[in-house]
């Protein structure tokens, strides 16, 4: 076992900082240098218990991952395992392959740990041309083998993996950590994905001519033996003239009732007059059809705003849903300003922000640079403590150097 500190949960009082009340900030892991930012998550692999995995990604560019490392730990993180490399790229004849890992999950109704990633063959290695690449796979356990995500059925192959997706036309993938697994009231897994948007000749077609243009899904998967079996729900499509990306991002939650919400990223990309919200569709029937995304707004029925940005719905084990992610007090433009970064409870009723919940986690400081990004991250309940542990790198996406260090914030719920 490696006795180096990863895993800061001994730290010292100088290494550890109050960043807002009821917020503590410490270092998860460093960067190892200049030019390029860490981020690094910590996921539970057992129902029960301290036992835990991490994944460490290594950046240097927007949406590529130079490396990545894998780690364990049997003491809730005081100690990790010697980091085991996971390669993240290779060149093959038909371009670059490139690997994404995204979050791991354990399922309660199994006991089964789960780990997802994107993959698939760059031509040029230009992340656009992922929109046409990307495949959606998982393993079982920790040193599991890889897995394809099929929908059921004999016509769905690595080639067509899902309905409306043909692997070189368009895709399917996970968006970030924070598309995370949930389970489902009947004891399925519910893994929010989004698709690149097909056109009328069949091919991956943007609208806007935005950055990506995608629309969303739920999948559901449920075990049959020692298999997972996935169907996949409706097609989620945004409006265009309202969201410049379309539905990107997709967050899930299970509300008291039973019915699902989905919390979506939007953009006004190259349409800085529109207003960037947070989108939300509801869903009652356990996630097979949804309402027609709308702006998401705090239970005032106030509008927020909100940049083009990741976010996470949280259930947590005192029964309330959390929202994590951006909101700026004037209106974004596209990505930025991805600060400050905040928390607030969703309304078990209507599905929406409780706005007297809302408090802010972190924020750019005075004197820090204004690329500073607080997003790309992901949460959990922490055993022990009940505190959410959120897993966030404090980036600087510089033009000429990726810097920033993988934190972990501990809030008081």
């Amino acid at each position: 076992m490696n006795r180096r500190r990863f895993l800061a949960a001994s730290a010292s009082a100088a290494a550890l900082h109050s960043a807002t009340p009821g917020v503590e900030r410490e270092v998860f892991l460093k960067a190892p240098g200049n030019g390029v930012a860490v981020m690094a998550y910590g996921f539970y692999t057992k129902p029960e218990g301290f036992d835990m995995a991490s994944i460490e990604q290594r950046w240097s560019r927007s949406d590529t991952i130079d490396i990545a490392y894998h780690r364990t730990s049997k003491d809730h993180g005081r100690t990790w395992t010697n980091p085991v490399t996971i390669p993240t790229g290779e060149k093959r004849s038909n371009g670059m392959w490139r690997k994404h890992l995204r979050a791991g999950f354990v399922d309660p109704k199994s006991g089964r740990y789960l780990e997802f990633w994107n993959e698939g063959v760059l031509p040029t290695d230009n992340p656009i041309e992922g929109m046409r690449q990307w495949n959606l796979y998982y393993r079982i356990g920790v040193s599991g083998k890889p897995i394809p995500l099929l929908h059921e059925g004999a016509e769905f192959n690595l080639q067509h993996p899902l309905p409306g997706v043909f692997i070189g036309r368009n895709c399917a993938m996970l968006g970030d950590q924070t598309s995370a697994p949930v389970p489902a009231k009947d004891g399925s897994i519910l893994l929010p994905i989004q698709i690149s948007h097909l056109g009328p000749n069949g091919d991956y077609h943007n609208p806007t001519g935005a950055l990506t243009y995608t629309d969303g899904a739920l999948l559901h998967g449920t075990w049959k033996g020692g298999k997972l079996v996935w169907r996949m729900s409706q097609l989620l499509t945004g409006d265009p003239n309202r969201s410049t990306r379309g539905v990107v991002e997709p967050t899930v939650g299970v509300l008291a009732d039973g019915r699902v919400l989905l919390v979506i990223r939007g953009s006004n990309d190259k349409r800085y007059e529109l207003p960037s919200y947070r989108w939300y569709a509801i869903s009652n029937d356990g996630g097979w059809k949804f309402s027609t995304p709308q702006p998401w707004t705090y239970d005032s029925k106030e509008n927020f705003f909100s940049p083009s940005s990741c976010s996470q719905l949280l259930k947590h084990s005192n029964g309330k849903l959390y929202w994590l992610g951006n909101i700026t007090p004037s209106n974004p433009k596209g990505n930025r300003p991805r600060y400050p970064f905040v928390i607030g409870e969703v309304d078990a009723g209507t599905g929406l922000l409780r706005k007297s919940t809302v408090r802010t986690v972190d924020d750019r400081q005075p004197g820090e640079h204004e690329i500073l990004t607080l997003s790309n991250f992901y949460a959990r309940e922490e055993r022990g403590s009940k505190k959410i542990a959120l897993h966030m790198t404090r980036l600087f996406a510089l033009n000429n150097a990726w810097e920033g260090d993988a934190m972990l914030y501990r809030i008081d719920t």
